[in-house]
């Protein structure tokens, strides 16, 4: 199925890696043909009534109307950037308590092909967002390292799947199938200090089933060496110039916690480049 819906939060402040992570969010839906629809969602945050002096219209006025909220902000940069694309777009906003956002921004996921997402590294307010997309939304999502949008190219030339022979592999692999397609270079790596024949048998299956879909990809195995295999994808996909990775998500809630495999949790924390996950 193409993509022709995709999603995209804003959320947090609007410093210059999220402002660029914003504009190539945009980029990527204009490249897949896509509408593209922002939802803004601010925290809700109780005041107490300040006693004010007669007269102070200065201290009176709401500090939303003084500067440009973080909100607005997030807002005129998305419109910008879609009214530069020349893309089909909407927005909305809203204001919720903080516990909230993550389901909320799950759910409004549900209603689009693709969720793109700005990540920041290490932060553990993304990793509950991830972490209700993962559990409550039942579409992939493309993460957008926020460090790296400058450099980051919106049309993925190079892709490269993270096979682990699993099932939520395959789901990610059949969800990423409009952006292998339309990928000049498909690479399918296996983390494996031993290349076994069953390792390529697998790696060889999925090759000639994409085959039948148009994807014209090669299969090799990469050696851990001792390194955990999250740091091995990021350095093959790095070193190999890759654009995007294709991978499925390890993920369950215990207890409401957060509870990722190796390999997810630290793809999630620090994405090398563009990163397709799904559940």
């Amino acid at each position: 199925m193409p993509i022709k819906d995709v999603f995209l939060p804003l959320v947090g402040q609007p410093r210059g890696p999220a402002l660029a992570a914003i504009e190539k969010c945009v980029a990527v839906a204009a490249d897949l043909g896509a509408r593209i629809t922002a939802l803004a969602l601010e925290e809700e945050v109780y005041e107490r009534p300040k006693v004010m002096l007669p007269y102070d219209r200065e201290s009176a006025e709401p500090g939303s109307l003084r500067e440009m909220s973080d909100v607005q902000q997030l807002l005129n940069a998305f419109t910008n950037a879609t009214s530069r694309a020349n893309i089909r777009a909407q927005s909305r906003t809203g204001k919720v308590p903080a516990d909230q956002i993550p389901a909320i921004l799950a759910e409004h996921a549900r209603f689009s092909d693709l969720t793109l997402l700005p990540v920041k590294p290490h932060d553990s307010r993304t990793e509950s967002i991830v972490d209700a997309f993962l559990l409550g939304s039942g579409r992939p999502l493309l993460l957008c390292p926020e460090h790296l949008a400058g450099d980051l190219r919106p049309k993925f030339g190079n892709v490269m799947i993270a096979w682990d022979h699993s099932a939520r592999a395959a789901r990610a692999v059949g969800d990423a199938l409009p952006v292998l397609q339309a990928a000049a270079s498909v690479r399918v790596v296996t983390v494996a200090d031993e290349k076994t024949d069953a390792i390529v048998q697998s790696g060889t299956a999925l090759v000639d089933h994409l085959r039948e879909h148009g994807v014209h990809a090669s299969f090799e195995a990469a050696k851990s060496r001792g390194s955990s295999i999250g740091k091995v994808l990021g350095n093959w996909a790095n070193s190999h110039g890759m654009d995007a990775i294709v991978m499925g998500a390890y993920h369950h809630s215990r207890l409401n916690e957060i509870v990722w495999g190796g390999v997810t949790k630290t793809v999630i924390g620090e994405p090398p480049c563009w990163v397709m996950i799904s559940h």
